[in-house]
This record gives structure tokens, C-alpha cells and sequence, in this order.
């Protein structure tokens, strides 16, 4: 094996570790970065969408073990998301290799990236710094609203709540989407959904979100590994580092606060869209520099906020 693979097989389980950490912790933010980091890379974009949709399943059934040992995973309002997820997920899929036929997919898909982490990015450090999640009931105001409206059929969550079919095969759906689309699990948008939209507790949102990240990840594996695009010299690292840090980063909700790094989570959302802005460049300008600057500015800011979690909780089990 020549060095140059070595190291890119390092940098991979190293990647992984990161990624692992974000979903144990958050129950998402880790598989959106995966798929930029192989654009970035310069694989094509089935392969690099295929791959990390392979990856997404692979940790996702790690983390979601791990929440479910807490009881933190409401699988029904899970198995009622499935049917939207499936649907979207094979029209992400389908959008994808027709843009890869007219040589747009790259372009579309980094684009698309670009406008959804800086909206995320937004959400999550203006959520972090009016300190939000200090509601009633841990169920936000705009939940609360939706909730109100009776559109039958409604459906009992977990908590004994009641919610409309239509409201969550809507969110499933969406995260479909983007679940085929990008090459993610659909976490950094389908946990933010699931709380402010369905209204289903933090905790339980970030548990649920996981599953929901097992079932779109599995879908999608099946629908892109029968195009035959998934590679396994990427998946087998990256999953060899998620292992550890899946278990990590859920074992780290124990003891951290997750107030006190949502913030930097944030941050990294908005720097990852300036990342993949930076790559698009890039390829538009033909300026390898830009691609270097893209590349550390996305492995730089998850390896930061990773650093953070840890250090909260190593501190949190020492206190």
C-alpha cells in the first residue's frame, strides 16, 4: 500500500471518529460533512453521495443502539416516517443521476449544501445564543403551535402527545429529499424538524432522529448500491472510526450540556457552507489553492467542535 493511500485511509478513520461523535451527541451533523469532504476530494458525485449514504446506515445503527439503551428512541413516529422517507429519498436519488447526465450533479449538490448549512448554521447559533431550549415541557413554542391545529388523522407519540399524520409524513418526506439528494442521513434537518416541528422532547428528538438516519441510511445504500457507486475503500475507514466515536459522543450526553457546545455546532454549520463555497470556487475559477482552503476550513471545524464535546465531558465525569 503506497502512502499516499495510507494516509488517506488515516484521514478517514480520523474523519470517521469526528463524525461518530456528532451523531452519538447531537443525533445528527456528522454525515453532512462526509459527502462535501469527497466532492472536495475530487470523486464523482454518485460515488461520493453512494458512499456516505452507506456510511450514514453503518453509524446510524451504532448510535441509535446506544440511545435506545436510555429509551430515547420513539420508534413509532420512526416506522411513521418511513414511507415519506422512502419516497424521498429514491426522488433525491433520481434528481442526482439525471443531473449527473447533463454534468451538473457536482455543481447542484455543492451548491445546495452551501445554502442548507448556512441556514442550519443560522438556526442553531441564534437557537444557542437566545438560549431557546429553556422552554416549557422542552417543546418549542412553534411546535406547540402546530400541535394545536387538529388534522386528523393524529397520531400518540411517545411522550402522549398527539401529532398529525400529515405533519410528520410531510417532515419525513423532506428529509427524504435531501436524504437521496446530498448523500446524508438528513440528521442536521431532520432533528431540528422532528423538535420544532413535530414537537417530540430534545432527548427523544435526537434518539428518534438516529433511527430515522438507520432507515433513510439503509434505503439508501440499497438504491445507490444497486447502481453499483458505493466504495468500500471509503466506507470500511470511515466506519471503523464512527464505532468508536458513536459510543463516544452518546456516552458524552450524560455528562455535557448540550447548551454550552450547541453554539460552536452552529459556527461549524456556518463555516462547512463556507467551505463548500470555497470548493465550488474552486472548480468554477480552476484554483487549487481555494480547494485546500475548503478542505482544512471543513476538517478544521468539525476537529473543534469535536475537541469541545470531549473536553466537556471529560470534565463532566472528573466533576
Amino acid at each position: 500500500m503506497d502512502p499516499s493511500t495510507v494516509a488517506l485511509v488515516v484521514l478517514f478513520v480520523g474523519f470517521g471518529f469526528m463524525v461518530g461523535v456528532f451523531f452519538g451527541f447531537f443525533g445528527m451533523g456528522g454525515s453532512f460533512l462526509v459527502t462535501p469532504a469527497l466532492l472536495i476530494l475530487g470523486y464523482p458525485a454518485p460515488v461520493a453521495i453512494g458512499s456516505a449514504m452507506a456510511f450514514v446506515f453503518g453509524t446510524a445503527v451504532i448510535a441509535t443502539l446506544k440511545h435506545h439503551d436510555v429509551g430515547q428512541v420513539d420508534y413509532r413516529l420512526g416506522a411513521l416516517m418511513f414511507v415519506g422517507i422512502t419516497v424521498g429519498i429514491e426522488v433525491g436519488r433520481v434528481a442526482v443521476f439525471y443531473l449527473d447526465e447533463i454534468g451538473r450533479a457536482e455543481v447542484v449538490v455543492g451548491s445546495t449544501y452551501v445554502f442548507l448549512l448556512a441556514a442550519i448554521g443560522v438556526l442553531f447559533t441564534r437557537s444557542a445564543v437566545k438560549d431557546d431550549g429553556g422552554e416549557d415541557d422542552d417543546i418549542p413554542e412553534a411546535a406547540k403551535k402546530i400541535k394545536s391545529y387538529n388534522v386528523p388523522p393524529m397520531m400518540t407519540l411517545a411522550d402522549g402527545s398527539k401529532a398529525s399524520l400529515w405533519t410528520i409524513s410531510g417532515v419525513g418526506g423532506g428529509v427524504g429529499v435531501v436524504s437521496g439528494f446530498l448523500g446524508v442521513g438528513g440528521g442536521f434537518i431532520r432533528m431540528p424538524a422532528i423538535y420544532y416541528l413535530i414537537g417530540v422532547p430534545l432527548a427523544v428528538a435526537v434518539g428518534t432522529s438516529l433511527f430515522g438516519g438507520l432507515m433513510s441510511g439503509a434505503i439508501g445504500t440499497f438504491s445507490y448500491g444497486r447502481s453499483g457507486v458505493i466504495d468500500l475503500g471509503i466506507v470500511v475507514p470511515l466506519l471503523v472510526g464512527s464505532a468508536l466515536g458513536a459510543r463516544i459522543g452518546s456516552a458524552a450526553t450524560a455528562y455535557v450540556d448540550e447548551d454550552d457546545v450547541t453554539i460552536y455546532f452552529g459556527v461549524m454549520l456556518l463555516l462547512a457552507s463556507a467551505a463548500v463555497a470555497f470548493g465550488e470556487l474552486a472548480d468554477i475559477l480552476n484554483a487549487p489553492a481555494l480547494d485546500t482552503i475548503s478542505f482544512v476550513l471543513l476538517i478544521g471545524s468539525a476537529l473543534f467542535v469535536c475537541v469541545v464535546i470531549l473536553y466537556y465531558g471529560a470534565r463532566g465525569i472528573s466533576d
